[in-house]
């Protein structure tokens, strides 16, 4: 079972990492599993992403506080905007669009009402 954990948080841990590029791919919450699956598979790979100079403190704010940081809260908005302008470019049919506008503000709700970190 150790190894199945530490193979799903190796694969958290790589979508996080695309996550940072890709505007639709969350970044925080596969770093949030990868930690989960660490800390139940191998102390050595929890430690390290724990101690992470970029990921670590956005995985502890969310672990003690249940934060987001507020730089987080911004890249974010930037990145739904951003990818809801790209579908109006796009010329995306109304039905997407307004599928898009219902989760893509539900996600800014939820990000936006979370404490700072």
């Amino acid at each position: 079972m150790r190894f199945l954990y530490a193979a799903l948080g190796l694969l958290s841990l790589g979508l996080g990492v695309i996550g940072i590029v890709l505007p639709l791919l969350p970044t925080v919450p596969f770093l949030l599993l990868a930690a989960f699956f660490f800390a139940n598979s191998s102390e050595r790979l929890h430690s390290w992403l724990i101690s992470h100079r970029t990921f670590g403190p956005m995985i502890l704010d969310w672990n003690e506080r249940g934060a987001i940081r507020p730089a987080a809260k911004k890249a974010a908005t930037l990145s739904i905007a951003a990818v809801l302008l790209l579908s109006f470019i796009l010329g995306a049919p109304s039905h997407v669009i307004l599928i898009q506008i219902v989760v893509l503000t539900a996600v800014l709700t939820f990000i936006w009402t979370r404490p700072g970190a």
